[in-house]
């Protein structure tokens, strides 16, 4: 039978900029995937605006650790062989790796260019502030140091709707390209349109710039061999244009399932559904709003109603279409969608993903590893392992919630015939130590299940007619199961 798959996102924002992220990635593959990782999503693999860039700065697409571009040859995070190195390594261990992709706008321009703006207002982007005005702009993208190899595109600002920055002047704002040119309508609508974001923002209107970054997309598919992209920012980009990409993405890979998840980083769950119909359900989405309900979780303790956690959310409403997720590198300490969840929920967050039977969870290297930069954070290596040792051998077969009480919940997972010993049942309590009862089948009648998570001590010895009562810690989460595992290798 075939095993849980999940996601290890294998970065977090304080990677250090050394140019080794990608051996060590090759050197993690054998362990990620004994634990249970089947996937990695990497972080973006094109030449940023400098070589610390994370690479949601990105300068050249085609540049993946390969020319003197931007003060270095490799990117943050080493150099285009390493990069082939480590897929290849994840390959080998079977790990499909989905690599981040950034089309929302380009940064680090090789020169300027004078050309007429309007400015609108940061705060509704369809007012209008000023009349039409010159500025000189950097958008203009030769990459002299690629020499036109794998591309002749060149970037200049009839490819692009909008601006921050007034080199004549020094003056910043957000400045709409071209005096009569339009926002893309089809985006998010907050800000009144949230087409622009940052840096030179790409114009989906310009069917030369549609064709250029399909063109690129299949590109990088062929060279790099991955098995899937992370859309980054895609509230901010043309619905039309994603819906166009990812049926032309799909239709030209053939060979393999590959795999197309976005960040659409939205909290309302309607806006989710109205998205995923617009994109043809092409491309799953990670779920925001249950990560907010873990964040709110964490800081309310006992007075949230735990019994409330998937209300509203994206898995309870399309589970075959939410990516899980507790923790990310724009959530993480300090970074632009701040929203941490407490380190006392956290073991908890990760069992409401990993346990459950819908969804396609991701676990963040920060929370695995531990994060860097200014305020370091410990990882959480060896509860996430016991967690994925129970989500590889016993998180399977049916499912039946115990969420009857504010403060202590529980589910249980019935196990299957094809893996022996499968099946578990998880107690969280988030107020004081608690109990649930609950039933996990008369054929394990007479089993002494134990907590995997090794909290609690006590042996458990399934009743006669199929019941037991599952105790937990306060503010914890207990799996308990039959020990005994048989390996599928």
């Amino acid at each position: 039978m075939e095993r849980n798959h999940t996601i290890m996102q294998f970065f977090e924002w304080h990677v250090p900029a050394d140019g080794l992220h990608w051996k060590r990635l090759k050197e993690a593959a054998p362990e990620l995937r004994k634990i249970g990782i089947d996937s990695i999503w990497v972080p973006p693999v094109t030449k940023g605006q400098s070589g610390d860039d994370n690479g949601y700065g990105i300068y050249d697409g085609y540049d993946l650790g390969e020319f003197d571009q931007k003060g270095s040859v490799r990117t943050k995070y080493g150099t285009k062989q390493e990069l082939f190195d480590a897929i290849e390594a994840c390959h080998e261990h079977k790990l499909s790796v989905y690599i981040d992709l950034v089309m929302n706008h380009k940064a680090g321009a090789d020169e300027t260019e004078n050309f007429e703006v309007v400015e609108v207002n940061p705060m509704n982007r369809n007012e209008e502030i000023s009349e039409p005005f010159e500025i000189e702009g950097w958008t203009k993208f030769d990459f002299p140091g690629r020499g036109g190899k794998y591309s002749s595109f060149t970037w200049n600002s009839t490819h692009f709707n909008g601006t921050d920055y007034d080199q004549k002047t020094g003056k910043t704002g957000i400045f709409k390209i071209g005096g009569n040119s339009t926002w893309n309508e089809h985006v998010d609508d907050e800000f009144g349109n949230y087409d622009y974001l940052m840096f030179a923002n790409i114009d989906y209107n310009n069917p030369v710039v549609i064709d250029e970054m399909i063109a690129w997309a299949k590109w990088l598919v062929e060279t790099t061999n991955c098995d899937g992209f992370r859309l980054d920012a895609i509230k901010h980009i043309n619905t039309k244009f994603i819906s166009q990409f990812s049926h032309e993405i799909l239709d030209h890979i053939t060979e393999k399932n590959f795999y197309l998840i976005g960040e659409f980083w939205h909290s309302d769950l309607q806006a989710c559904r109205n998205y995923l119909n617009k994109t043809n359900y092409k491309i799953d989405l990670f779920d925001v709003a249950l990560h907010y309900k873990f964040c709110k979780a964490g800081k309310e303790g006992g007075a949230f109603d735990l019994s409330t956690i998937f209300n509203d959310t994206l898995v309870q409403s399309h589970p075959t279409n939410a990516v899980t997720f507790v923790d990310n590198h724009d959530s993480q300490p300090h970074e632009s969608l701040e929203s941490w969840v407490e380190d006392w929920f956290k073991p908890s967050a990760y069992a409401l993903i990993l346990l459950r039977r819908d969804s396609y969870p991701c676990i963040f290297y920060g929370d695995y590893y531990g994060i860097g930069g200014p305020v370091p954070v410990d990882g959480k290596k060896d509860d996430i392992e016991r967690l994925m040792f129970a989500r590889y051998h016993k998180a399977y077969g049916d499912q039946e919630d115990y969420f009857d009480h504010p403060n202590t919940i529980g589910w249980v997972r019935m196990g299957t015939p094809e893996i022996p010993h499968s099946g578990c049942a998880t107690v969280i309590a988030n107020g004081e130590p608690g109990i649930k009862r609950m039933f996990v089948g008369e054929k394990r009648a007479g089993e002494v299940w134990t907590d995997l998570t090794t909290k609690m001590d006590e042996r458990i010895t399934i009743e006669e007619d199929g019941w037991a009562t599952f105790p937990v810690n306060g503010g914890s989460v207990s799996v308990w199961a039959n020990p005994k595992i048989e390996e599928d290798e």
